[in-house]
């Protein structure tokens, strides 16, 4: 059932009217709900399903159906409500046994809320989070011995081991046994010594337990493996002025939601987004100052093209957050997502004006600005981060990578073929730079040999991407061996088939080898794509007078008769070469 909240369609719309809702149709009702739902708009669909149920307050299929999209829109309130007229109807329901059990802890009643928990839990995922959410309920009644010997006795898959050592831990510690605590956070750490959360505790243990060192030690091992963390650098900076880190977990309700954040993580990263969005929405609704959970949603959000609800959520991390930086770059690149461009741009700025040396805030600027063809104000930021590089490193290919794009877009070639050089230099087997470079040097007709080589290495470490092979085909092209540049722009083609780049290159392969019909319908095609204006005028030559008689128009500076003239209503942004800007 959890996957009729999930469609492809990233369109979102303000929710209708109350009124509107009221006056239509039953049956309008209900199409205009799963409509919102394939668009992922549950905010919509949520309001359509309300006036479902109020009309149809016995129909179960109704009731899951706004029950669940209830949950995803995060009324978790309302959820509660229809939750508990499901399980009148249906007593096994699990997700509805699992939220009455959410809301059991965030009200104390832990009795209640193992007596749901117990039936919350089929399948892998369900049953752990049903036994981690239980023994914090066991804390809550004040039995954090019995709570982690309930983590113990469960069995499952390996993956477990980190959830049950971590939150067995996290017990522990809330209750005053440091003692048996850091064991178990030292075990989950060494089976997840990248996650956050782990290191966080681990090290907000060390420090409780008058071993500072310890604690920078765990710390300063994550900034190796996941350099710059903001959250990492606050704790260092706390822990150097003499203070004492608080325990990462101190309540019932806050390990129920650590659960349920953790859990949620770790679905969204894996393709699970319907059921990551529910246990983010219930670990929000019982802790809303974890620190994470709303930069974890919003991410999600994002991923999901959500991009108005990620903004949203963005909006809301405090400005005490040591998160908040950022939180407002990912909310200009989503602002720059919905082509609200200048107010990104003007929000990066104000970031980058305040903290001039965060390297994430000047990359996103200068990201923004190249998506949007500004491509010497991109330069220009892209050099202020270089500049403050004391030693590049293979970590840092993609600063000069993308400066070296934005020269060359912007006719300084000696600058960008040198940035280009510089990114290979330091990333000797990156497909984006060896294409980038390679293409430039076959389109400009030199390092012929040297430029096919290293598209040809891209090509072998991205063997399906369409832009990659349509250079190798550009390459045999530009180097008189069309059979294969034909060979390679079919299979370009045939990857990418709405670009209008190989669409034209593969018109002039065919032009070449004597297929002039089959090189006069690719040429059509790559102007109905809406190429730009120049692009557009090139094609519409070719299609008019064929290739020959074109490039000797063209290298003359001459014009011909354009037929059936086109002009683009929405001109197509230049393709990047290789797809790497």
């Amino acid at each position: 059932m959890l996957t009729a909240l999930g469609a492809a369609s990233p369109a979102l719309a303000e929710a209708p009217p109350s009124d509107f809702i009221a006056r239509s149709a039953p049956a309008g009702n209900y199409l205009a709900a799963r409509l919102a739902i394939a668009e992922r708009d549950t905010g919509a669909a949520a309001a359509y399903y309300r006036e479902l149920v109020r009309m149809f307050p016995r129909n179960g299929e109704l009731m899951e159906r706004a029950f669940l999209t209830l949950l995803a829109e995060g009324s978790v309130d309302e959820a509660v409500d229809l939750a508990q007229r499901i399980v009148r109807i249906d007593p096994e329901h699990t997700l509805a046994r699992l939220v009455l059990g959410v809301r059991a802890i965030k009200t104390k009643q832990y009795v209640t809320a193992r007596s749901n928990l117990r039936r919350a839990g089929q399948g892998a995922i369900a049953e752990l989070n049903a036994t981690l959410l239980s023994a914090w309920s066991q804390f809550g009644s004040g039995n954090p011995k019995t709570a982690v010997a309930m983590i113990d006795e469960l069995q499952g898959p390996e993956w477990y081991a980190s959830f049950k050592d971590f939150h067995a831990g996290l017990i522990l510690d809330a209750a005053g046994m440091k003692k048996e605590a850091g064991p178990r956070l030292d075990a989950a750490l060494k089976i997840d010594p990248r996650t956050l959360r782990v290191v966080d505790a681990y090290a907000r243990w060390a420090s409780r337990s008058g071993n500072k060192k310890l604690a920078v030690e765990t710390y300063e091992a994550f900034d190796k493996l996941v350099p710059n963390d903001p959250l990492v650098a606050r704790s260092l900076e706390q822990l150097e002025a003499g203070r004492t880190l608080p325990a990462l977990v101190s309540t019932p309700a806050a390990g129920a939601a650590e659960v349920l954040y953790g859990l949620g993580a770790a679905l969204g990263r894996q393709g699970g987004e319907d059921l990551a969005l529910v246990y983010l929405q219930l670990g929000r609704w019982l802790d809303p100052s974890h620190p994470l959970i709303d930069i974890t949603l919003a991410d999600l959000f994002e991923s999901m093209k959500r991009h108005d609800d990620a903004i949203a959520l963005y909006e809301r991390v405090p400005a005490s957050s040591p998160f908040k930086v950022n939180a407002e770059v990912q909310r200009a690149l989503n602002l720059d997502a919905v082509d609200k461009f200048d107010e990104a741009r003007a929000s990066l700025e104000k970031v980058v004006a305040a903290n001039p040396k965060d390297m994430r805030a000047l990359m996103a600027l200068g990201d923004v600005l190249r998506s949007n063809e500004k491509y010497a104000d991109a330069a220009a930021v892209y050099d202020k981060a270089i500049g403050q590089l004391k030693t590049p490193s293979a970590n840092d290919w993609m600063l000069f990578y993308f400066r070296g794009t934005c020269y060359e877009r912007s006719k300084e070639w000696a600058k960008s073929e040198a940035d280009l050089k510089k990114a290979l230099e330091l990333k000797p087997d990156q497909p984006h730079v060896l294409n980038y470079l390679g293409y430039s040097w076959i389109d400009q007709g030199v390092n012929l040999d040297q430029g096919t080589e290293m598209i040809r290495k891209a090509v072998t470490l991205r063997p399906d991407d369409g832009f990659f092979i349509d250079s190798l085909g550009w390459a045999y092209y530009r180097t008189g061996h069309y059979d294969d540049a034909v060979r390679e722009l079919e299979r370009a083609v045939e990857l990418k088939p709405n670009e209008t780049v190989i669409n034209d290159h593969l018109g002039d392969a065919y032009w070449k080898v004597g297929r002039k019909l089959e090189a006069r319908f690719k040429w059509n095609h790559a102007r109905d794509l809406k190429p730009d204006a120049d692009e557009l005028a090139d094609i519409e030559r070719k299609i008019a007078v064929g290739l020959d008689e074109a490039e000797r128009i063209k290298a003359k500076g001459g014009e011909v008769q354009k037929t059936e003239v086109v002009a683009p209503s929405e001109p197509q942004k230049a393709a990047q070469k290789g797809n790497g800007g």
